[in-house]
């Protein structure tokens, strides 16, 4: 996908075709799905790692649990006093998951998008703007291509593209970029948030899922 991205800033379809415009929001928001995906798979390693050390910390304090028990046993002459504490709460414990094998359903779904990202794009924004507003956009429009004419197709991925481009360097979904994002007049060509996978205005995203996901 990556390689998709010609000499001119904008993304192609597929090899051995020209760039054009829509394709800056059909690989540029696949590459924010993928920023945000390298930070669910660093959480889930980061859960995993956790548990284990966990678990070594408690089998740790079972051994030295035990250690003691025998030792006072073997004083006692009997059976341990908290033998029986251990088998309740073995008991207790066999019906448990664990955490590291629970799987949020948000992050593979439409809330992970919204998560934050902490690597850098997988593409030259920059460029990817240029193209868009240096030979995309025309009479208040955009376009495939330098030679075509505008259509509602065109400029509709090709701002999302955009608006894609000014945000993949934001921690945040909802936090504005650094001015060094946006190529040319920052005030004037900044654009609100859009997500990824849906192609709308992350606002009219969260209404639309907060209402929704109310009980009827």
């Amino acid at each position: 996908m990556v390689f998709r991205q010609g000499l001119e800033g904008g993304f192609q379809g597929r090899t051995n075709k020209l760039v054009d415009g829509c394709y800056s929001f059909w690989q540029g928001g696949a590459s924010a799905l993928i920023q945000r995906l390298h930070l669910l798979v660093d959480e889930q390693v980061f859960v995993s790692d956790e548990v284990k050390g966990d678990e070594a910390d408690s089998s740790q304090s079972s051994a030295d649990l035990s250690e003691e028990e025998h030792e006072e046993e073997h004083c006692l002459g009997g059976t341990s006093p908290h033998a029986g504490e251990h088998s309740s709460h073995e008991k207790e414990g066999a019906g448990q998951q664990n955490p590291s094998d629970q799987v949020n359903p948000d992050w593979f779904g439409i809330g992970g998008t919204g998560r934050n990202v902490e690597t850098e794009p997988l593409f030259n924004c920059i460029e990817l703007q240029r193209y868009i507003l240096l030979c995309s956009q025309v009479e208040a429009g955009f376009r495939d291509k330098p030679g075509k004419y505008r259509d509602h197709y065109h400029t509709c991925y090709c701002l999302s593209g955009l608006s894609v481009c000014q945000y993949s360097w934001s921690s945040k979904v909802d936090s504005p970029p650094l001015p060094a994002a946006v190529f040319g007049n920052y005030s004037k060509n900044l654009l609100e948030p859009i997500h990824p996978v849906y192609n709308i205005v992350f606002e009219r995203y969260k209404e639309a899922r907060e209402f929704f996901m109310l009980p009827f």
